[in-house]
């Protein structure tokens, strides 16, 4: 899955995993595979499913080593880089990448491919379903290697025990 660049969705916060699919519906979110599957789901399908997703148990992770505190990719998740307009992502998405609510998904334990494939989507404009523009604005400023930092960053990050909405 994970090589595939698929998120892992086990555990994530129904809400936001509702907002996803109802943005694939209606094309706020594309995705070849996604937005079909999304738009022939009833809007009481799209809620099941994102219940089902968030009551799934976590798989265990294996065990990765963890970037260097003062490597890009740390900085960038924990402090960012002000110089360019870009706050830690840890910022909004909580301590070590846990997940706030519905707008701000867990990145941590997210496969690398996924997140450096949604970080280039917005940068591209090919996705914008975010609260105020803030990811299509901040993945501007980060470089291809930016980008991969930051992700292998919490790619290696322990998945939280428990997700849930603060």
């Amino acid at each position: 899955q994970a090589a595939a660049g698929n998120p892992r969705l086990a555990g994530l916060d129904a809400a936001y995993l509702r907002k996803q699919l109802d943005d694939f519906a209606s094309g706020a979110r594309s995705n070849p595979v996604m937005q079909p599957t999304a738009t022939a789901l009833s809007e009481d399908e799209r809620l099941a499913m994102a219940t089902y997703y968030n009551q799934l148990p976590l798989a265990a992770k294996p065990a990765t080593a963890l970037p260097a505190p003062d490597s890009t990719g740390a900085v960038l998740a924990t402090r960012g880089d002000w110089s360019r307009g870009v706050p830690g992502c840890v910022q909004c998405h909580g301590p070590g990448g846990s997940g706030v609510g519905a707008n701000f998904p867990p990145l941590a334990g997210q496969p690398a491919s996924y997140i450096e494939a949604q970080l280039k989507a917005w940068q591209q404009g090919t996705r914008h379903n975010d609260p105020l523009q803030l990811m299509q604005h901040l993945s501007a400023a980060l470089s291809a290697q930016d980008i991969e930092a930051v992700a292998a960053w919490f790619a290696a990050q322990p998945v939280p025990a428990a997700e849930t909405a603060p």
